[in-house]
Order: C-alpha cells, then structure tokens, then sequence
C-alpha cells in the first residue's frame, strides 16, 4: 500500500510512528511542513523536518518532546554570555550539528528536499521525508505588539513577527490577528510530492494543528488541488479533543481563521471533498461528535499514549475508506 501523510512536527512525528507500526511493508511517505522554519544565527533550523527525522530515528527527547535526547547547551549558554540574540530560541549542542551541515548543503546549492534525504541516510526512519516545499515559505503572525525600543506603557502596535517569535518566544500568549505564509504565492511543491499524493492508495492528515501545520502545507499552489482531484480517500484526524487541542496550541490558531475549537469545526474546516473540500473521513475521540455533511465520521479513541494506541487509530481510519 502506498501511503501519503500530510504532518507538522510533534504531533505529526508521533502519529508517523504509528503509522509505521500500523504498517511496517507499505510504502509511507510524509510531506511535511516547512513554514516554521528559521534561520538563526546564521544557522537554517527546520523544526517540523527534525521532530519527525529524530522521532522516527529514534533519538528525539521523549521527556521535552523536541529535539535530541541527551542533549546539552553549552553553546547556547555560550551565546547567552555573548549577548547574542535571539536569547529566546535555545539550540542544543547536537541540535547544531544537524543546523550546520543542513545550512552548509543549502548554501552549496542543494535544495532542502535533497539536504533532507541526506540526513535522514544518517537516522534510517523507515519513512520518505519530503519537505512541503524546497522554496522559502515561512509563516508569520499578525499581532499587535510594541515595537522592541518603545517605552514601557505605549500603544501596541499592528506588525507582522515570525511564528517561532509568537510561538516560542510569547508563547501564544499574544493574540493572532492572522496568520501569513510568507512566499507561499511562489513556492512549488518539493519534488516528488504531487506524485507522492496523487499515486497514493490512501492519504492521511495527521492530527497536527489545522493552522500552522496541515493549512500552511496545503497553502502551497498544487498540494491542496492535487488532494482535492486525486484518487485517493482523504482521512483526516482530529487534533481536537473535549475542544482543547491534545497538544500545541491549536485553540490559540483556529479563533484567528474564524474556526470552532472543536473535532466538528475542524472537520468542517477541511469540508468534505464531494463538496469542493478534503475529507473523505473523519476520526474524532471517542467522547467527542461532530456533523461533517459528506463526509463519513467515526469516534475512537484518539490519544497517542504509544505506538500501539497510535497504530489502532490508524487501521481505524483505513478502515473507514477501505
């Protein structure tokens, strides 16, 4: 079988596991979303790309949920002590390896879809990891906020900062207004990609944030169409449980794109694809409803406690679409 994931990065990289455990002989692909990407310190960090590359690999940090395991941050503590800005975004020392040969490749011209497969030679994840795109793409934030210099007490203004700013730095704490993507208009999708979700036996969209995860993946010219016209059953997860995202911060996402936090907004969000939409079917946990007219809906349970419960969920939405 051949399977297609759309995935942000913490959730995405769990859920790609059980897909993996689900179905160890298929042929899985994951197109991942690449619109948190920044560069820092001179260094090209992708956040998304890494969390599914070291959870897949099995070296990501089970306890924090990102980055490496066993990590430590002597250069971080080094650059603190240097005064060197952003303070806010901490890069662990083995984290850097990965940031510089990434940057060293881009740099010598090779594009991120290529840069992507090499590193993943190193952690063998059992998954085809594409990049949404090899074009910068990235997603800012439209909040309003004083400008860094203005004097304490003065008038927020309306601006436009980077997603790993609001999302790390204020941590959402600052209310989107609306979200951004930055060179979506010209981006292409990454090689391979189109031809990953159109030869697809079935597609997935991981229970990633509907906003900054699967949206940005799908603001890319072609991905969405290419779900829309294809073949293959689109089954979606929702990220939504007791209307509180299972993690992340999806609730602070959905109320800028005027959507319900709740399993049956964002099914009605994707819409159904004989109307225009995406779904086909619609997984939400087993405490939870939603109506999602044309699209076929099932309630199971729906937290990744491990790779088995995650498994489970995956057969349940094959399933669904068989």
């Amino acid at each position: 079988m051949r399977i297609a994931v759309l995935a942000g990065g913490i959730g995405g990289a769990r859920f790609l596991r059980g897909v993996r455990a689900a179905r160890p002989d298929d042929d899985i692909t994951a197109v991942v979303n690449t619109g948190d990407d920044v560069t820092l310190h001179g260094l090209r960090i992708c956040p998304d790309l890494d969390s599914v590359m070291y959870t897949l690999g099995g070296v990501h940090d089970g306890e924090r949920g990102w980055g490496r395991k066993d990590e430590t941050w002597r250069i971080k503590d080094e650059l603190t002590a240097y005064g060197a800005e952003p303070s806010w975004f901490g890069l662990g020392d083995l984290d850097v390896a990965t940031h510089l040969v990434r940057t060293r490749m881009l740099e010598a011209g090779f594009p991120l879809s290529e840069v992507t497969a090499a590193l993943c030679e190193r952690w063998q994840p059992g998954v085809t990891l594409l990049p949404m795109t090899d074009d910068r793409c990235e997603t800012h934030v439209v909040v309003e906020l004083a400008e860094p210099g203005d004097a304490e007490g003065s008038t927020p203004r309306r601006r436009a900062i980077h997603f790993q700013e609001w999302w790390v730095r204020h941590r959402a704490s600052v209310p989107a207004q609306a979200f951004v993507q930055v060179g979506a208009e010209h981006a292409t999708p990454a090689p391979g990609v189109l031809e990953t979700i159109t030869g697809a036996d079935v597609v997935l969209l991981a229970p990633s944030n509907p906003v900054v995860s699967i949206g940005t993946v799908l603001g890319v010219p072609g991905i969405r169409d290419a779900l829309v016209s294809g073949s293959a059953p689109v089954v979606g997860l929702s990220p939504i449980v007791g209307n509180a995202p299972v993690r992340g911060m999806a609730d602070s996402c959905l109320p800028a794109i005027g959507v319900e936090v709740s399993a049956e907004g964002v099914g009605r969000h994707y819409g159904a694809r004989s109307e225009g939409g995406l779904l086909d079917g619609w997984l939400v946990h087993e405490t939870d409803t939603a109506r999602v007219p044309g699209v076929a809906v099932a309630a199971v349970p729906l937290l990744m406690s491990d790779d088995d419960a995650t498994a489970a969920m995956v057969k349940t939405a094959l399933e669904l679409v068989a």
